[in-house]
């Protein structure tokens, strides 16, 4: 077998995703045949090499595993909370694989997770450059003004988890209920964390209720807390989708 990229190796076999694999490279936890690499360049066998990540023995690919999930209300989305929080790792059984989220909901959101072995396929999906379309249903204290609203289809200035403030890409968002309290169907192209409620905190309302009812090609479609597995034609047109979007 061609030698790879460490990186990928890892990803492939479900250590986690490729871009946590590159920091436990250059952390210095893999080693290949006893000695301890630290170069993203380098590559492997992984046939015949002895790959080690944080002492444990590497046992080559998964078999890949993709899932959709109906995330509820008051759940993280990480491996283990600090905080112990539940997670939505507590709402998994019998998976045969381990799996992990693709990007994140936060603990007051709910709705389409995404979670896979997969992690070539994971660092594709969480790019922003991919641009695949997500859709949530999104309830806003009081009723924004026109021209708000028109601010966040345009594009809109937010501050970012660093501090600075960061220009969003056009959304799509149309009135789904009118009322005191109305909602919204939001469809962005690109995954900031608390990215709505920061839209629309910035034109002064406060966002009482985000639900994901779409991602890409794929619809919102079990109870919460439930999951089922992607069929081979949903998870070939994501694949096709984010490869379209990386050669644009």
């Amino acid at each position: 077998m061609p030698t790879e990229r460490l990186q990928k190796i890892i990803a492939a076999a479900g250590i986690t995703s490729r871009r946590k694999a590159e920091e436990l490279i250059t952390g210095g936890l893999v080693s290949v045949n006893g000695q301890a690499v630290t170069e993203l360049g380098s590559k492997a066998d992984p046939e015949h090499d002895h790959i080690r990540v944080n002492g444990k023995l590497l046992h080559g690919a998964e078999r890949h595993v993709y899932l959709l999930m109906n995330k509820p209300k008051g759940y993280v989305t990480t491996l283990k909370d600090p905080e112990h929080r539940p997670t939505v790792m507590d709402l998994l059984h019998r998976v045969g694989a381990r799996v992990y989220p693709v990007g994140r909901l936060d603990y007051a959101s709910e709705g389409l997770l995404l979670l896979t072995n997969d992690g070539e396929f994971a660092n594709l999906l969480m790019k922003a450059a991919s641009h695949v379309p997500k859709t949530y249903m999104v309830k806003v204290a009081g009723t924004p003004p026109p021209e708000g609203l028109a601010r966040l289809r345009e594009g809109i200035s937010i501050p970012s988890d660093r501090g600075k403030r960061v220009r969003t890409a056009p959304a799509r968002i149309q009135v789904i209920r009118n009322a005191a309290n109305p909602w919204y169907e939001v469809t962005l192209t690109e995954g900031r964390n608390r990215q709505i409620r920061r839209m629309f905190e910035e034109i002064g309302h406060h966002v009482e209720k985000i639900k994901r009812v779409r991602y890409g090609p794929l619809q919102l479609d079990v109870h919460p807390g439930e999951y089922r597995k992607l069929s081979g034609d949903e998870v070939a047109k994501l694949k096709l989708l984010t490869r379209g979007s990386v050669r644009k």
